[in-house]
């Protein structure tokens, strides 16, 4: 396996020669086969490991292993621990989504802060399967099907072509010891529902189904090639993009027999499920609204208008004394400071005696106002303040507020107030930046 990962590496991964790599090791046999290939590659390779705290005392014992792992053979190991309950609970998403998220989220980060060249995740040939089958079994189009990418921007798997039976030969061959995961033995997941029960008797009617399956896959990647080629020339012909929003003509969409499956490719990725609903909406009354998971689809006469949802127009956030940082729903800071440097449209700096506690952030509604910074005295609608700035609805929209016992402190990103500003006698001063 080791020649063969070698030349694998060398026809479809010249690029990372040399290269530093941050290697995503869970401490699973997949993983470490990983490293132990990896290891007299040229790249240079380090380790990421993830402790989601999801099963207990098995966890931390994970952790322990991917660590010593490192220890062993002299390689840096990087390890965060997410409490990941708690987490999908606040943001409302499942456990294993939430994992996801902060994993890449993660990854991207020490990227970044590192300067890593690529990652590697440990994803093969059984895993691709597994998804292929998921996917079919809740619906999909061509971009389920094709599988997981083995290069995606930063991220490259190249245990892809290799599957479950050749990576535990292998391990057992180079005597590697590795961590099992209880939960891939649990029967509540499809995906161990397939790993145990399908795979194996698609494996027994036909033995080579691993390479006939990654062929056909590779057919699919290309029909799904020649369908976003075509996708493009008619997108350029039928929609475009105005104040944040995407217009299609539907005149010159129309004009195409199929032009059913084009909707389909431009808009699958804004959580529409009602097809239907979508194709009568085309030859609908003007006005009309579908709504997906963060945009909504209007009939406009002769257009179909995507623009963004509105979710969080009633919600309010709220920042405690001594709150450093929010990431919800802006990405915010609040660091104490001696004096203040240039404001911009990002950052802002205010007395911090003048506030209270907790401070809120919220969507503006009609009647906001404030006295922007500069203005002496009169106070200006915020509304009109946007008007002047001559932003767009949904632009208008996206407008959050920082506010202080009912008092805007500030239009977040356009304007300060100017009853908040630092003076010759403030004493605190805090400085409240937004980032993107």
């Amino acid at each position: 396996m080791r020649k063969k990962f070698e030349e694998h590496l060398a026809h479809n991964f010249p690029f990372i020669k040399n290269k530093k790599l941050l290697l995503a090791i869970s401490g699973g046999i997949d993983s470490v086969v990983m490293f132990h290939l990896f290891q007299n590659t040229a790249s240079q390779i380090s380790i990421a490991h993830c402790n989601f705290q999801l099963r207990g005392k098995e966890s931390d014992d994970d952790q322990k292993f991917v660590e010593e792992l490192a220890a062993r053979h002299h390689v840096r190991c990087h390890v965060v621990v997410f409490k990941t309950e708690a987490i999908a609970k606040q943001i409302g998403m499942s456990i294993q989504m939430t994992a996801r998220e902060l994993r890449y989220h993660w990854f991207t980060e020490l990227v970044e802060i590192e300067h890593y060249d690529y990652i590697a995740t440990a994803h093969q040939a059984d895993d691709n399967v597994e998804t292929f089958f998921i996917n079919l079994l809740r619906g999909t189009g061509l971009d389920g099907l094709v599988g997981i990418p083995p290069i995606n921007d930063k991220v490259i798997r190249p245990l892809l072509p290799f599957g479950r039976e050749e990576i535990e030969a292998y391990a057992k061959s180079m005597k590697l010891t590795w961590r099992e995961d209880s939960s891939n033995a649990s029967s509540k997941y499809v995906r161990n529902q397939i790993r145990h029960d399908i795979l194996p008797i698609l494996k027994s009617i036909r033995p080579d189904f691993l390479q006939s399956f990654h062929k056909t896959q590779s057919f699919l990647q290309e029909t799904k090639e020649m369908v976003e080629d075509a996708s493009a020339i008619v997108y350029e012909e039928a929609a475009h993009e105005v104040d944040g929003c995407l217009e299609i003509d539907l005149n010159n969409l129309m004009r195409l027999p199929n032009y059913k499956s084009y909707l389909f490719h431009w808009l699958k990725d804004y959580g529409f499920t009602d097809w239907l609903a979508i194709h009568e909406l085309v030859s609908g009354q003007s006005g009309k609204v579908i709504y997906g998971d963060s945009c909504r689809l209007i009939k406009d006469r002769a257009k179909l208008i995507l623009c963004p949802n509105d979710t969080d127009e009633f919600a309010i956030y709220h920042i405690e004394k001594g709150q450093q940082e929010v990431k919800i729903p802006l990405n915010m800071t609040f660091c104490k400071v001696n004096d203040i440097s240039p404001v911009s449209n990002s950052s802002i700096f205010v007395d911090e005696d003048k506030l209270k506690f907790p401070l809120q952030i919220r969507k503006w509604i009609e009647g906001d106002s404030f006295q922007p910074f500069g203005m002496k005295g009169d106070s200006k609608k915020v509304s009109k303040l946007l008007k002047d700035l001559k932003l767009s609805l949904f632009e208008k929209e996206a407008v959050w507020l920082l506010c202080s016992d009912n008092q805007i402190v500030w239009v977040v990103g356009i304007r300060a107030d100017e009853r908040f500003k630092v003076q010759d006698s403030t004493k605190n001063i805090v400085n409240i930046s937004v980032h993107q």
